[in-house]
């Protein structure tokens, strides 16, 4: 017995985890749970965007400044992900759910009783670290989940995920025009509440797979990202086509409500309806992945994401209504194409390292939502200063870029 190596034994107790972990089994209330609690937390990232315009009138901030809320919570997204989302492989994952939500209402709570821009880009990155709940909540699927049938389940909870990103901006418009931005952040605030008590009530303890130190732990993402080409390549290409994603809808509640569409932020929210109808390919995407391969579905989602970005680019040659036709079915596409994408993504670096899926995760994110931070801050200097025409000519290129980095490794194997 003495002669068995100390990472033999290390590595039989991740798997024998793992195993008790899958054995709970994920019944359809426990996905549910999951799904909705990822939605809900990753909403918090995105209520503020349809909002911008009417928010700045109320608060007496330019457009510039504004546009520092949305990057605020995506920056605090990233730093959250980074600095605390590896956790989830060293401690219980229900605990830190319960913990992150807990703080997340509190700074939705602090967002809506801003007095002032400095107050609400405080609370906004507060929200953007604790919205990581959801980061915590994707592992959590993938951990319950049978090998086999990974890429589906996965696959379903990241639906919920992505609803809660597109169909915030649907319930943020609606409410900020007939109820006030600040009603918003409360009802937001009383949601994430729920979850957590239901959380509480429904979600299984989870064992740590490692008992590194913290900073062990966080050295141990630059020796993962060193050590695994796919995950540098599927943190790339997911960043890069962030930079489109946030570009486009960061600036979207502001580009209309000025000429020559002159629309609310309710008519901004309302696009988020037709980037939901890509969401729902989440499901479908896993089950390819399953069954296909993710190397196929992300090379076909980047595609399908740089033709709908570069389709808006014809804008110029419709009328109003025709405009907002096109930019309506963009939003379809490129949203169809970057979850499938990130699902593909997912399922490539879940199948790594299974002892390290929290960290593995956190590193694909923060690549995702790196290039989220800087598409809302690029994305409103390019309408600044080029109009519309400037936001698609950004998005179109990160997007061919990362249709590159996808492409690249099969051209080099095939050398």
């Amino acid at each position: 017995m003495n002669s068995i190596p100390k990472t033999h034994i290390a590595a039989a107790k991740v798997a024998a985890h793992t195993t008790q972990s899958s054995s709970h089994g994920l019944s359809t209330p426990l996905i549910g749970l999951l799904a909705t609690g990822a939605g809900l937390a990753v909403a918090s990232l995105y209520y503020s965007q349809p909002m911008l315009g009417v928010l700045a009138d109320d608060i007496g901030a330019t457009e510039r400044v504004v546009g520092m809320v949305p990057m605020s919570t995506q920056l605090g997204y990233a730093l959250g992900i980074l600095l605390l989302a590896p956790l989830g492989d060293r401690y219980d994952r229900r605990r830190i759910i319960l913990i992150k939500a807990a703080i997340l209402t509190a700074a939705l709570l602090l967002a809506g009783a801003a007095s002032g821009v400095g107050m609400l880009l405080a609370a906004s990155l507060a929200i953007g670290l604790t919205a990581t709940m959801a980061q915590d909540i994707v592992p959590a699927a993938a951990t319950l989940a049978p090998e086999q049938h990974r890429g589906r389940i996965v696959g379903t909870v990241m639906t919920g995920l992505l609803l809660g990103i597109l169909l915030s901006r649907v319930v943020s418009g609606f409410v900020a025009e007939h109820f006030g931005w600040r009603a918003m952040f409360v009802g937001a605030a009383a949601s994430i509440a729920l979850i957590g008590l239901a959380a509480w009530r429904g979600l299984p303890r989870f064992h740590p797979t490692t008992h590194l130190s913290y900073g062990a732990l966080l050295g141990s993402l630059a020796t993962l990202f060193k050590k695994h080409g796919a995950l540098r390549r599927a943190a790339l290409a997911q960043g890069l086509l962030s930079v489109g994603f946030s570009a486009f809808w960061s600036t979207l509640a502001v580009m209309l409500h000025g000429a020559p569409f002159h629309l609310g932020s309710a008519a901004a929210g309302a696009f988020g309806l037709a980037g939901a109808a890509g969401a729902l390919a989440a499901p479908l995407a896993g089950r390819i992945s399953d069954k296909k391969g993710p190397e196929l579905v992300t090379r076909l989602g980047v595609g399908l994401a740089t033709v709908s970005f570069a389709a808006m680019a014809l804008s110029p040659w419709f009328s109003t209504d025709g405009q907002l036709v096109l930019i309506a079915l963009a939003a379809i596409g490129f949203d169809l194409g970057v979850q499938a994408t990130l699902v593909a993504h997912q399922t490539i670096v879940y199948s790594i390292e299974p002892g390290a899926r929290s960290r593995l995760n956190a590193i694909l994110f923060v690549g995702m939502f790196v290039g989220m931070a800087a598409g809302a801050a690029l994305g409103s200097l390019m309408l600044a200063q080029w109009g519309w025409i400037g936001v698609v000519g950004l998005a179109t290129t990160t997007a061919v870029l990362a249709l590159v980095v996808r492409l690249w490794p099969g051209a080099a194997k095939a050398r």
